[in-house]
């Protein structure tokens, strides 16, 4: 189980990578798969690198923390992170957007990322002695 808890972290960190890279580089087509639409233009199209950056920091802070060992701060992280697929899931429901997208796609991220935090915040500490290290 450790191993696929492993493998579900990293796929939650990189995925904000690739989403806000795609906001910041294709703003309106990333746009097109979250859900509201119309979104805005001019000057207000600028909310596309606001996610974006959004985006792209949250999927660092998960995977430096998880790459320093630190799988229950991971899994605090991710459970307060999972605050961000809800609040988009209102916002997709609120502003026009359809409730197929606003639970398939966020409705269901906000799922996936609190079942990793409950994996995280579960698993025991593997001491040294567990494992038969000896100083």
């Amino acid at each position: 189980m450790r191993r696929f808890t492993t493998v579900l972290t990293v796929l939650l960190g990189i995925f904000p990578l690739t989403f806000g890279a795609r906001f910041l580089l294709d703003g309106h087509g990333a746009a097109a798969g979250f859900g509201i639409d119309p979104w805005p233009t001019g000057t207000a199209a600028g909310y596309f690198a606001v996610k974006g950056i959004r985006d792209i920091a949250i999927g660092l802070n998960l995977l430096a923390l998880f790459a320093l060992g630190q799988r229950r701060a991971t899994g605090v992280l991710l459970a307060i992170t999972a605050m961000i697929p809800i609040a988009d899931m209102i916002i997709v429901l609120t502003h026009g957007g359809t409730v197929a997208t606003a639970l398939g796609v966020h409705g269901l991220t906000a799922v996936i990322v609190l079942f990793d935090a409950c994996l995280l915040l579960r698993e025991r500490q593997v001491t040294a002695q567990a494992v038969g290290v000896h100083s």
